[in-house]
């Protein structure tokens, strides 16, 4: 598979344009030359063959090609709403979830939440987490670049309801319904999953209240940057039902 990389500008067979500095210098650190061929996509509708035209100190130039319809996402959207982890796990989630299939990435901050973020900080590691989703589009082939949502506290993201129609899944310990046997509508998932420690029994009853259904993932404890990732492997391996 030739390199891949995203553009966010239009793209349109026979434009040639510079690539974007991100994009340019990973070409360089490619060593590619003159002639290679690359596949650029948007994020809006299938990819497209692209040959490198000129390479500078700092800057590369590409003829647009062929436009490539494919689909390699999931029969369903899929939002994943959950407690940030700590340190370098959130990267990992992103970057994961990303390869497996995720539409959106909700960071929430919860009580018993130990990455607490807020304001510019909050800002930049959104932005970070946005690129970690770029890179694993670009790595494993999607050519549809999950957002990564705003930071926002728990209780004040279940007060609106996402995703109306979509089935609403919470990750508990508690008496939740084995996920294998769990119908999901073609209308989409949004699954809530908590940080390390779990959602709290007080969250619990909040998302409850919202809509949410308790579902559970079998007998043992997984991480918090685990739990998302096994919903996810479940449906891009087509182990859940779908509802008539």
């Amino acid at each position: 598979m030739p390199p891949r990389f995203f553009i966010d500008q239009p793209l349109h067979t026979g434009a040639a344009l510079p690539l974007p500095p991100g994009p340019a210098r990973h070409v360089q650190v490619l060593r590619l030359q003159p002639g290679a061929v690359i596949t650029l996509f948007n994020g809006r509708a299938g990819e497209w063959h692209a040959t490198v035209t000129q390479m500078g100190r700092s800057d590369v130039a590409v003829q647009v090609g062929g436009h490539v319809e494919v689909d390699r996402e999931l029969a369903q959207p899929v939002t994943i709403a959950l407690g940030m982890p700590a340190n370098e796990r959130m990267d990992a989630l992103v970057e994961k979830a990303t390869e497996l299939g995720v539409g959106v990435v909700q960071p929430l901050l919860c009580e018993r939440s130990v990455l607490r973020l807020s304001g510019e900080r909050a800002l930049k590691k959104v932005a970070h987490w946005q690129g970690v989703a770029i890179a694993a589009c670009e790595q494993s082939g999607r050519t549809c670049v999950p957002r990564i949502a705003p930071v926002r506290a728990l209780a004040d993201w279940l007060r609106e309801p996402p995703s109306p129609g979509a089935a609403h899944w919470m990750l508990s310990l508690r008496d939740g319904a084995a996920l294998p046997a769990a119908a999901l509508p073609a209308t989409g998932l949004v699954c809530l999953s908590g940080p390390e420690g779990g959602l709290s029994p007080t969250e619990e009853e909040a998302a409850l209240a919202a809509g949410f259904a308790a579902v559970s993932l079998g007998p043992r404890v997984m991480r918090a940057d685990t739990a998302p990732l096994a919903v996810l492997a479940l449906l891009a391996l087509g182990r859940l039902g779908s509802a008539a």
